[in-house]
């Protein structure tokens, strides 16, 4: 049993991690977030010492640093806002423990290369987040299509809409250069999993990109992709509207529909037991989706154009 500290407990995503954590048979005892509905401890760890105040939390950390081996934490599992990761992964590296961050990892893709610095100055190791790649239905696709890469190029149709209200706006998830923007804030899984599926990124084309909506067109050296990405819910399909469905999300590979909307709930505590047993996925994992991200939300969209998604 190892000990983990959290960072962003009262946010979407800790859950998941809180229920990693608890699954993989450790424990947590710290965690930080500078709102207190955190009742959510309660359900997996309610002996958790928890703070409001990152300073307080950070003290406690050096405090148990110091003293006795087995009161060491081992893991820091970040989860807060996205303009944090970065510094809440130095964090852990400075205590002594290993950084196990959401995506996006950080939202500059330089800033990885002082994070590398930092995993070789004190000998921790920087894990992220990217559950796709153990999805079923996307291991099971890859290794489908691994004895056809290089000898044809595939078409690949994503779209993803995930319906957000006007918080989205008003929350740090509406800022762009806290969240990243909507590519980097719910496309960035996806682009790292075309990547792992299709190879490197050879061009890029950005038609729209809005507070609401994203969209382009990408050359893989395996795949030509074009991809939408919304949070306004009037583009879901007017049948799934109509049965108060709030997502979408869509593959098609050479006009084939890939089927994944099943297989969620358990992808965090696969990644927990992946990166426990040194087989997580580190740094370099994750640079090619942050770097596509990062030249979304650089590049000025063209527009409508002919190669566009039939949703723009």
């Amino acid at each position: 049993m190892e000990n983990f500290a959290l960072t962003g407990a009262a946010g979407y995503v800790a859950p998941r991690h809180l229920k990693a954590i608890k699954e993989t048979g450790n424990r947590l005892v710290a965690a930080l977030d500078p709102f207190d509905s955190v009742g959510i401890l309660d359900s997996f760890f309610p002996d958790c010492t928890f703070f409001t105040e990152y300073e307080r939390f950070d003290r406690y950390l050096e405090k148990l640093k110091r003293g006795e081996k087995e009161d060491q934490v081992r893991w820091i599992s970040i989860c807060s806002p996205n303009h944090l990761h970065d510094a809440h992964v130095r964090t852990a590296l400075r205590v002594g423990a290993d950084a196990l961050c959401e995506k996006p990892l950080v939202i500059r893709p330089w800033n990885l290369d002082a994070l590398a610095e930092i995993e070789a100055e004190t000998g921790r190791r920087v894990w992220t987040v990217l559950q796709l790649r153990v999805h079923p239905a996307i291991v099971s696709l890859k290794q489908e299509l691994g004895s056809q890469l290089g000898s044809t190029k595939h078409r690949v149709d994503l779209t993803y809409i995930t319906s957000r209200g006007q918080w989205y706006a008003r929350s740090w998830k509406g800022i762009p250069h806290k969240s990243g923007g909507i590519a980097t804030n719910i496309g960035v899984h996806f682009f790292d999993m075309l990547v792992w599926l299709f190879g490197p990124l050879e061009h890029i084309e950005i038609h729209v990109n809005n507070e609401r909506t994203c969209s382009g067109v990408m050359e893989l050296a395996n795949a030509s992709v074009s991809w939408f990405l919304s949070i306004d819910s009037l583009y879901i399909p007017k049948e799934l509207q109509k049965q108060d469905q709030r997502t979408y999300r869509s593959i098609r590979i050479d006009d084939q529909e890939i089927e994944f909307s099943d297989g969620f709930s358990d992808l965090h505590t696969k990644i927990y037991e992946r990166t426990l047993a040194g087989r997580g996925f580190g740094i370099e994992d994750a640079r090619p989706s942050l770097e596509i991200v990062h030249k979304i939300s650089t590049t000025e969209p063209t527009g409508k154009k002919q190669n566009s998604h039939r949703l723009v």
